[in-house]
């Protein structure tokens, strides 16, 4: 059974395992709340399908650092691992 980490992360299960899988507290937190909530939807299910500005905005939104620096094949990478 999950920890409740209180209400500000809507799904317990979900924020344990990324943290596990080394996400920071916040990073953890933001994608949980988003899976939650069902913001975690793409125009595109495929990343290589999608547009580097899409690919920067989702990078944007769940943390990447050094994404300004970054190609589109690697935009798509960062985010696989999240």
């Amino acid at each position: 059974m999950a920890k409740d980490h209180g209400p500000s992360v809507k799904d317990d299960t979900l924020y344990d395992d990324l943290r596990r899988d080394g996400a920071s507290k916040g990073k953890a937190a933001r994608i949980a709340n988003a899976k939650a909530a069902g913001t975690l939807d793409h125009r595109s299910t495929e990343l290589e399908d999608r547009t580097k500005d899409d690919l920067m905005k989702e990078a944007r939104r769940i943390g990447i650092a050094g994404r300004s620096k970054m190609t589109k094949a690697e935009l798509a990478k960062a985010i696989r691992k999240g």
